[in-house]
């Protein structure tokens, strides 16, 4: 007898061929199956509210929105889904903004293809999905007396902006990249310049090169 299918899975990467290398994966799978899937953010936050699902693999940088906005939106929406977020950036760098957001878990996607189903299997069971390293930096930082940098204290947008800066792309180069206008993007930067109590781009980027928030 086949053994029942029981998790049902929505996919949302603007990179075709990532999803599909996904979707091998987890086509290898006896107890999971595809429910849907998307390639940008208004698509994923619309179809996974009509779809099945109950596990959600959504990319922290989708075209048309911010990862981290559209998991908002859907555990506004369907606060039960478990959302486990896919990135190209070290956990580091976005993995408790996105817990804190809601998510169930983070992984790399350096990472995705040997951890996958594991952590697919463990957020659909209610758990929280992260690395043995963050698992121990998290530990490490209960109980401490953390005074929050500066940067904790940007909006997810603000931070997006702050890590492009400082991965040397230009205010034209994010605009055309998160599809917002250059004014849009001049108003972040202008705000994480107050907020951080900095002057130049290049101040900017030290920052995030000396606090491990661009590779």
């Amino acid at each position: 007898m086949t053994e029942k299918i029981n998790i049902r899975v929505f996919i949302a990467d603007d990179h075709a061929i990532v999803r599909e290398g996904l979707k091998q994966i987890l086509a290898e799978q006896s107890d999971i199956n595809v429910a849907g899937e998307a390639e940008n953010g208004v698509d994923a936050a619309r179809l996974v509210g009509k779809s099945k699902a109950n596990v959600m693999l959504l990319d922290i940088s989708l075209p048309d929105r911010n990862g981290i906005d559209v998991l908002k939106q859907i555990k506004k929406d369907k606060p039960e889904l478990a959302v486990l977020m896919l990135s190209m950036h070290r956990e580091d760098q976005y993995a408790i903004r996105a817990l804190k957001a809601g998510a169930s878990g983070y992984l790399t996607k350096q990472s995705a293809p040997r951890e996958l189903v594991t952590a697919i299997r463990q957020v659909a069971g209610g758990q929280k999905y992260v690395s043995a390293a963050l698992a121990q930096t998290l530990a490490s930082a209960i109980g401490e007396d953390h005074e929050a940098a500066v940067h904790e204290g940007l909006s997810d947008r603000e931070y997006q902006t702050l890590t492009m800066i400082a991965s040397g792309m230009t205010v034209s180069e994010i605009a055309r990249e998160l599809s917002l206008s250059v004014k849009t993007i001049s108003e972040y930067r202008a705000r994480l310049l107050v907020k951080m109590k900095l002057k130049t781009s290049a101040e900017l980027t030290t920052y995030a090169i000396r606090n491990g928030l661009v590779d």
